[in-house]
């Protein structure tokens, strides 16, 4: 029983069709471009430009939007032809089922989940604090004892409760908020890049790439990888500060693969599943790329604030009250990405559960509601707990080392199926393979490199743990494994050996 056995894309789309297991197909293009904006667009456009612009790249932060945007592009491309092709929940994991292999799925699974989990949980908290600040505004602050760092983040808790009994009634439903949600963050951010304009002075922008300076680096567990193998010295400004902000505001960008864990709720995901991916990412470059020529216009990128550059570059200009409204924009582009990342989780861990990677019954759907009931109520749960009692703070880095990993084994899984399915059916292609896919996943890897020690111990423990679930429980009750003699050869229809599998 080969822990290499793949799992052939007809069997992953007749999985779907089993009805304790059959998922709503509800979605459209338009859901799933909003779906992808509500996850990507957080508090992070009203913090993070400025903070980029302040410490490493100047005026030119817009230029480093670009470039991170490119990258992500690139990731995007290669989500887009797996999420047509294979139209399954699951994202990345069922992707490198069809592709890489059981191990790989089960790896890359895991740290979905952690990924998702510590997303959602952190993003919570970051709520609660913008919730406090907006109330104190508003007059109303929350008592410090149940607020953002007290001794129990009630209003977390509260807002994960909410958005998973929310999940839990309807992915529809819970499409339709989000949608009306991601409406009013829109708004918001549109109407700060319109009122910042009127603030601009051209000079700001001079000299547009500032001349390079050394960068004040960390040292021992705290330092990137890459400086602490190699000896790498970062730099601030020049061109290397524009590549040093793109891989800062890479970050900014993550959350679109979540899109993809809904293909299989798509009414047409051959079509829509690109669509949503690369639109919702498209949509995202603008307002990021606006916001930063906002931001550096308004103020010397050398004066901005970096811990709330847009609120105090709008009271610099005499406008204390806009920082209410980005308040505001932040509480509801919050909300968004702990919803999305919450029904992410869920389907991801509801394709694990239905190939018995995970215990099985956990994968069982409402006859009515057609969701992941079990699964969704035990998110919500841990989710809560997470976000209510754990400073969460020191591991906002592993969000971004599980998604990362991701995108390497899709851009690569996208190679390998090319040259084992070439019969496939493929919604969209990626041009130019196998160029960009491995550009994708060797740009994703350097990112990777780019993250702390520390970040990469705690990652290595989290497979470790991994590796001993799976090789304990997982293979031995995979369904992949223990029904190998039933699953159809795709080259084969009728003859199936369990060397097949």
């Amino acid at each position: 029983m080969s822990v290499m056995r793949t799992k052939s894309i007809e069997r992953s789309i007749a999985d779907t069709e089993e009805p304790e297991f059959r998922l709503k197909k509800s979605l459209s293009a338009l859901d799933l471009t909003i779906f992808g904006v509500g996850v990507v667009i957080g508090a992070g456009i009203f913090t993070l430009t400025g903070r980029a612009a302040h410490e490493v790249a100047g005026p030119a932060i817009i230029v480093s939007f670009v470039v991170a945007a490119i990258a992500c592009a690139l990731a995007a491309m290669c989500y887009a032809e797996f999420a047509s092709t294979v139209p399954v929940s699951g994202s990345a994991y069922t992707f490198s089922y069809a592709s890489l292999g059981e191990l790989f799925a089960w790896i890359i699974g895991w740290d979905l989940i952690l990924e998702m989990f510590l997303g959602a949980s952190v993003v919570a908290q970051g709520w609660s604090a913008y919730l406090g600040v907006l109330l104190q505004q508003l007059g109303a602050p929350i008592p410090a004892a149940i607020g953002y760092g007290g001794v129990v983040d009630v209003m977390a808790i509260v807002l994960v409760v909410v958005l998973g009994a929310l999940m839990t009634y309807g992915i529809r439903e819970s499409m339709r908020v989000n949608l009306v949600l991601v409406g009013v963050k829109l708004f918001i951010v549109i109407f700060v890049i319109v009122a910042g304009i009127m603030f601009i002075n051209p000079a700001n922008y001079s000299p547009f790439v500032p001349d390079a300076t050394p960068h004040e680096t960390a040292t021992g567990l705290t330092q990137p990888l890459l400086q602490f193998l190699a000896g790498i010295e970062p730099t601030a400004f020049g061109v290397g500060g524009i590549f040093a902000g793109a891989a800062l505001v890479f970050f900014a960008y993550i959350g679109f693969d979540v899109v993809a864990t809904t293909a299989e709720e798509t009414k047409n995901p051959q079509r829509d599943m690109p669509i949503g991916i690369i639109a919702s990412l498209a949509i995202c470059t603008l307002l990021y790329c606006a916001v930063a020529f906002v931001v550096t216009g308004m103020v010397r990128y050398d004066e901005l604030d970096p811990a709330a550059a847009l609120a105090n570059a709008f009271a610099y200009h005499g406008q204390a009250w806009m920082a209410t409204v980005i308040s505001a924009g932040a509480v509801a582009g919050l909300t968004t990405v702990v919803l999305t990342l919450l029904i992410g989780s869920t389907r991801i861990i509801f394709a694990m559960s239905r190939d018995h990677l995970l215990p099985g019954g956990l994968a069982k759907v409402h006859p009515t509601r057609r969701t992941p009931w079990i699964i969704s109520i035990i998110v919500t749960v841990v989710v809560a707990v997470l976000a209510g009692f754990t400073p969460v703070g020191v591991l906002e880095e592993m969000v971004n080392i599980g998604t990362l990993s991701a995108f390497v084994l899709v851009s690569i899984g996208v190679v390998v199926l090319r040259r084992t399915r070439p019969d496939l059916k493929r919604g969209f292609r990626v041009p130019w393979s196998p160029f960009l896919p491995i550009l994708s996943a060797a740009i994703c890897t350097y990112l990777m490199l780019n993250l702390t020690v520390e970040t990469w111990l705690r990652f290595l423990i989290w497979l470790v743990i991994g590796f001993v679930i799976y090789f304990a429980y997982s293979r031995g009750h995979s369904r992949l494994g223990k029904d190998a003699d039933t699953y159809l050869n795709p080259a084969q229809p009728h003859v199936v050996t369990r060397e097949d599998s």
